[in-house]
């Protein structure tokens, strides 16, 4: 028989996952506009209004997460185009996509990072945050999961754009097909890994997961 989280983890869960998620795409978006694509900009995606990035499905997926099942959640996806990034020369515009990707995962090490501060304090002078504190202690621990989840290198994952920046032009038509197929290959993952009690995602997520976890705490990041 399956047991429900506590409803405070469930919502405590949810909220750091909108949170997150928001300044993951916004990162993306503003990051490609200072590279000069200005595509996210003119569909209103330089923004940290939750709405903005709002995907229905991604949504119920942090909701199954937050209550305990094996899924993935997400948030709806910033339009990024290569060639309009004309902060940058031409032959460096597919670089400019890793660093574009880059910036999502990073700015959840970044959340992390920052929520360790009063997490840390407390420990060290013997403050109980109570509530704030699990809350806390949450938010690290998802920013965590999406930075190692968004680093990945399956499409249409961060780590996927990240590998195809930086891999020399002749990869680009070799890795080109695989976006066709990323998503459902990334769905087989995670659900059969469910099924086989974690064994496949959890094997390629997790152990990064626990390593900035782990580097957080100790204040190493």
């Amino acid at each position: 028989m399956f047991d429900l989280r506590p409803l405070d983890d469930i919502l405590a869960i949810l909220v750091a996952f909108i949170i997150a998620t928001s300044i993951h795409e916004f990162m993306h978006a503003w990051v490609a506009l200072k590279l000069g694509d200005t595509t996210a900009r003119d569909q209103g995606r330089v923004t940290l209004n939750p709405v903005s990035h709002f995907e229905p499905f991604g949504f119920f997926g942090m909701v199954m997460i937050a209550v305990g099942f094996p899924f993935i959640g997400w948030g709806k996806p910033v339009p990024v185009v290569p060639w309009r990034m004309t902060k940058l020369p031409r032959e460096r515009r597919g670089q400019g996509m890793a660093i574009v990707a880059a910036a999502g995962p990073l700015s959840n090490i970044a959340q992390a990072a920052i929520a360790v501060i009063p997490i840390q304090y407390a420990v060290r002078n013997g403050i109980d945050l109570g509530q704030l504190g699990e809350f806390l202690n949450w938010f690290v621990l998802i920013n965590a999961l999406l930075a190692s989840f968004n680093l990945i290198p399956i499409p249409p994952l961060d780590g996927f754009n990240i590998l195809n920046g930086i891999l020399p032009d002749f990869w680009t038509p070799i890795l080109a097909p695989l976006a066709r197929y990323g998503f459902p290959i990334l769905i087989l993952l995670v659900f059969l890994g469910g099924r086989l009690g974690g064994s496949i995602f959890e094997s390629i997520a997790y152990p990064l997961r626990d390593t900035l976890t782990n580097l957080l705490y100790r204040g190493l990041i």
